[in-house]
């Protein structure tokens, strides 16, 4: 029988070795990881640039945990894998968290209420403020008076990818992509959703590469396009202020393939490579290039494609004739036709290069998608809409910096191409003894870490200077 007392725990032995384990190991964290968060947070600034995105009507006298604090902990917990807001009622207490977040009494021993006093960071009710706050708070609002200004969150996250490079880019290709988030309460503007087949929202996601760069949570019962013009007018506005001569593309399936999108893009000098819908006309079109795959695949027992170049325009909803490339592709199920419209043009952009090299990259946003949902973007569990909203750029920002971590200090390593959740397991779930002291905090990382050469080369580039742009 497993014996439990105050002091000591008792297991089954091993050989002729007792184990027992107690909590005499003084302050120790599972997270020793979150000091190479924090390093890649001041690399490129984040959690600072997002607090100027919001307007804390609080009276100063009282802040015990300022804006940029509260963004800290809140994003180095999904990145750690705390995904609730519960989670940090007792990761408040660990002192190494609230080290990293900027706080300068790490033990809570000087908290102005006697019921605070030894939680270092913030807890889950003072963490969700910002989240509840109303878009018309004041300062003479009682309690959520953190006002969240979506417009300039965005502007940061697309300065980042600007910032990112140190010469100007010739071409940067957008991705678009709408995904669902499944619900399971009363949250505000739920609605069935027929091709999920469950409650959900439905939010919209602007990648470029592996760069996330805007988010907009949208209700379900809508066109999964609607609103795209508006989501990526002001990236483009803003890539083109800092890029003139950048060569922009933008990307995305057949779900976004509508004239307003078009039509905008070729107004304001932005190529497309858009998905669409297959339909009798277009099967017409490759019905020679189809036939010619089928005995291909006849004779070859192999899958076989042909490409197709032509002019194609709706009979009502386009305004103009435009380039249409189609794929007949024959498989063993049969045949396989696909489609894409694009602005590029046939001599720049051969038609197999166009559909296998540039158009089936974006299968790549996918993977980006999911790990937005790794970084816990799924959890849209507050009552109100703005506040999943929040939640999304959390999870935003997370991902970022796990991008930077990547980009900057993983390059030619064997986590080089790691996912979020291989980096917290591997990199930042590391056991460590804290010690707070009046001159220093003292992490003794475990000696066990399989990792550490990595970790001490990962901490060495994130603190070399960026390159100036």
């Amino acid at each position: 029988m497993t014996e439990c007392t105050a002091t000591r725990l008792s297991f089954e032995g091993v050989g002729r070795r007792r184990v027992e384990a107690d909590f005499s190991g003084g302050q120790v964290s599972s997270d020793g990881g979150v000091l190479v968060l924090r390093e890649a947070d001041l690399r490129i600034g984040l959690t600072e640039r997002l607090a100027e995105c919001f307007v804390d009507h609080r009276d100063d006298d009282l802040i015990e945990h300022s804006v940029k604090e509260l963004i800290a902990q809140r994003v180095y917990g999904l990145a750690l894998g705390y995904e609730d807001l519960n989670d940090h009622d007792l990761l408040s207490r660990d002192p190494l968290l609230a080290t990293m977040v900027g706080k300068k009494d790490p033990q809570g021993e000087h908290r102005r209420c006697r019921k605070d006093r030894g939680l270092g960071a913030a807890s889950a009710s003072t963490l969700g403020r910002i989240e509840r706050t109303k878009p018309d708070a004041n300062s003479a609002t009682r309690y959520d008076k953190v006002v969240c200004d979506f417009d300039r969150l965005r502007s940061k996250f697309v300065q980042a990818l600007i910032d990112s490079f140190e010469h100007p880019p010739e071409r940067l290709v957008l991705d678009v992509d709408p995904t669902d988030i499944k619900l399971h309460g009363n949250q505000e503007q739920r609605f069935f959703h027929g091709h999920y087949h469950h409650y959900c929202y439905l939010p919209m996601y602007l990648f470029c590469g592996d760069y996330p760069l805007s988010v907009k949570l949208r209700p379900s019962n809508i066109d999964g396009s609607l609103g795209v013009v508006q989501f990526v007018a002001p990236v483009v506005e803003q890539i083109r202020d800092a890029f003139p001569n950048v060569h922009l593309i933008l990307r995305a399936d057949s779900g976004f393939c509508r004239e307003e999108l078009m039509a905008w893009c070729e107004a304001h000098g932005v190529d497309y490579v858009l998905g669409m819908a297959r339909n009798s006309r277009l099967n017409e079109a490759i019905s020679m290039q189809l036939e010619q795959a089928r005995r291909e695949h006849l004779q070859t027992g192999r899958s076989a494609r042909r490409f197709r170049n032509f002019r194609y325009r709706t009979l009502k909803t386009w305004s103009r004739a435009r380039r249409v490339v189609g794929k007949a592709e024959y498989m063993d199920k049969g045949a396989n036709p696909r489609f894409v419209v694009t602005s590029l043009s046939a001599r720049e952009y051969e038609k197999r290069y166009l559909y296998e090299e540039l158009y089936c990259a974006r299968g790549e946003m996918e993977n980006r998608i999911k790990e937005q949902l790794d970084l816990f973007a799924d959890r849209a569990s507050c009552h109100n809409f703005r506040g999943n909203e929040i939640r999304l750029w959390w999870s935003m920002a997370a991902h970022l910096l796990v991008v930077t971590i990547r980009r900057d200090a993983l390059s030619g390593t064997v986590l080089e191409k790691a996912q979020a959740p291989t980096l917290r397991t591997r990199l930042f779930k590391i056991g460590a003894v804290v010690s707070v002291s009046v001159r220093r905090v003292y992490v003794r990382l475990s000696s066990a870490f399989p990792l550490q050469h990595l970790l001490a080369l990962v901490l060495q580039r994130l603190q070399l200077p960026r390159p100036a742009s």
